[in-house]
Parts: structure tokens; sequence; C-alpha cells
């Protein structure tokens, strides 16, 4: 069964930020931005530990993890579910991080963390519930950040 369908890879390769979140040692969550997620197959996401080594120490204790992309102007996207892999060196590593330089990403990356993803649903602003646009929430936000 396909969790992460093709339109979720495109998704994910068009937006340039999402959040995952963790759990630390002492049971309090930590949240982490994340500029390299990616759909790799269609049951695992990826990125890359760049400056994440809260993320990673947490990873470590509890492989648990939500992570959390959504379109900054139409206000929708997805929230993922799942279990994360601290990938070092083998085949999987080499092509990730391939993947990885080949789109231009220059920074040391130390790690990939790989996704095993159990659940996915989508995330939509309360504005769609009101029958405002896709069209709509998109200008308005854009607006909003030109007016910045």
């Amino acid at each position: 069964m396909s969790i992460i369908t093709q339109e979720i890879k495109d998704f994910l390769e068009q937006q340039k930020l999402g959040f995952v979140a963790t759990v630390s040692l002492d049971g309090t969550p930590n949240i982490s931005p994340k500029g390299t997620i990616i759909g790799w197959t269609s049951e695992f996401l990826a990125f890359a530990n760049i400056r994440s080594p809260d993320t990673v120490n947490n990873l470590k204790n509890n492989p648990d993890v939500e992570i959390n992309v959504i379109d900054p102007l139409l206000r929708r996207g997805y929230l993922f579910k799942g279990a994360a892999r601290i990938l070092n060196d083998g085949q999987m590593y080499d092509e990730i991080l391939s993947y990885y330089k080949n789109i231009g990403i220059k920074s040391i990356i130390h790690e990939i963390i790989l996704v095993t993803v159990s659940d996915v649903s989508t995330v939509t602003s309360p504005l769609y519930d009101m029958g405002i646009s896709e069209q709509e929430i998109k200008l308005k936000w854009k607006k909003y950040f030109n007016d910045l």
C-alpha cells in the first residue's frame, strides 16, 4: 500500500520548510524546523541532519516522530507519523546523500534520518470550512507576506 503518494512527494518537493517533533529524554516535546524533508519512497520520508543535535539525540532514545509540512500560502499540507532510523552509512544512506548533493545542498550532512511513515493525514485551515476558496486564501497570505 502506498502511504506516500506521488502527489505528496511533489508537495514535499515544492515546500522548503517543515517541522519535526520528537520527545526529549525528560519527556518534554522538541520541535525543529527542517528544510530537507523529502518523500523518498511510498513508505519512507527522509531528512538530513545538518544542524539537528537535539533531534538526533531524541531519536536515539525514542524513534517516534511527527512531521508537519504546510504550504504557507495555501494553508494546507500534511501531518506524518512514524518511526525514525538514523543512517550513517549503507546503500540507502549513499543514495539519499547523493540526492541531496544533486539538488544543490552544500551544507555538511552528518546523518540521514529515515522515517517509516505509519500514518498520513491532511491538514487544512479552518478558512476552508467557511467556504473560502484556495485562491482567496492564497491571495490573502501573499498580500500579508508582501506587506511585511
